[in-house]
């Protein structure tokens, strides 16, 4: 949607049209150039969790972190004065992770130990979503999410039966395992029960007796079919509003034959998809 910029300065115009002009020659070179600062930015986050290279380039890595923060500080100061409705963009999703990612390098200066707020810094790679238009696919993530939302209830009953299985079979293998083979307390068995269950398998913990590798073995084939049900619990929901939408009905209230462009449910209020 094109943005009316019609009430902004000349100069606020021309910083808009080089920012938000995706399709000008200056908006694709401002891209460019932010795709690789953006790239540049993380990969030096990454250089700098390296205990070896933070050693001995220290100096070198501070000096890239601020000469990055500098320039994403100025876009954000650029976005802030270009945009139509500053407030919109600073309380906007990208507005938010623009700001974040400015936050740790900031706080440096006035309190010791923030270091491990540096992996804040990776966010700034979600940028890159703006950069190369991925946000017309946030439409996606949205229905994925109203998918959960909407099987919470179901989600929540699984979880929770999943969770006295895991009970259930941990303090089982602790009192087969007789407190051998590494099975020395309950809520160790338990972990190897969700570390079986979940198909991961560290190789940890393994049980010695025959029994305790028949349950193990049943408990393994369980998680196979267990991996599968919160899988079919969204997918059916997605497809269900799909067939709503498609068919113009409500998938609360079941009332068929609403206005296409309806945004609620005219009989029963509720958000339609």
């Amino acid at each position: 949607m094109k943005r009316d910029v019609t009430h902004l300065k000349k100069w606020q115009q021309k910083i808009h049209e080089v920012i938000f002009g995706y399709e000008t020659t200056a908006g694709k070179l401002f891209d460019v150039i932010l795709l690789v600062v953006i790239l540049a930015s993380v990969m030096e986050v990454m250089l700098g969790s390296v205990p070896q290279i933070k050693q001995e380039y220290l100096l070198v890595l501070n000096i890239l972190e601020w000469i990055f923060t500098i320039l994403f500080s100025l876009e954000y100061i650029a976005r802030l004065v270009s945009s139509p409705n500053p407030l919109k963009y600073v309380f906007s999703f990208m507005g938010i992770i623009d700001l974040l990612s400015l936050i740790p390098t900031y706080l440096g200066l006035f309190i010791d130990g923030t270091h491990a707020l540096s992996v804040i810094r990776s966010i700034r790679l979600i940028r890159v979503f703006r950069i190369l238009k991925l946000t017309h696919f946030m439409g996606g993530a949205e229905q994925l999410g109203n998918a959960l939302w909407s099987s919470r209830h179901k989600i929540i009953v699984f979880l929770g039966t999943v969770l006295c299985l895991v009970v259930i079979i941990g303090t089982m293998i602790y009192t087969i395992e007789g407190g051998e083979n590494g099975f020395t307390s309950i809520p160790k068995s338990i972990y190897w029960a969700i570390v079986t269950i979940t198909t991961v398998g560290y190789g940890d913990l393994a049980p010695g007796t025959w029994l305790g590798q028949t349950l193990a073995s049943a408990l393994m084939i369980i998680g196979y079919a267990i991996l599968a049900v919160p899988t079919g619990i969204v997918t059916n929901e997605i497809m269900r509003t799909e067939l709503s939408r498609n068919s113009g009905s409500c998938p609360n209230c079941k009332t068929k034959d609403l206005p296409q462009r309806s945004n609620y449910c005219l009989h029963c209020g509720v958000k339609l998809p």
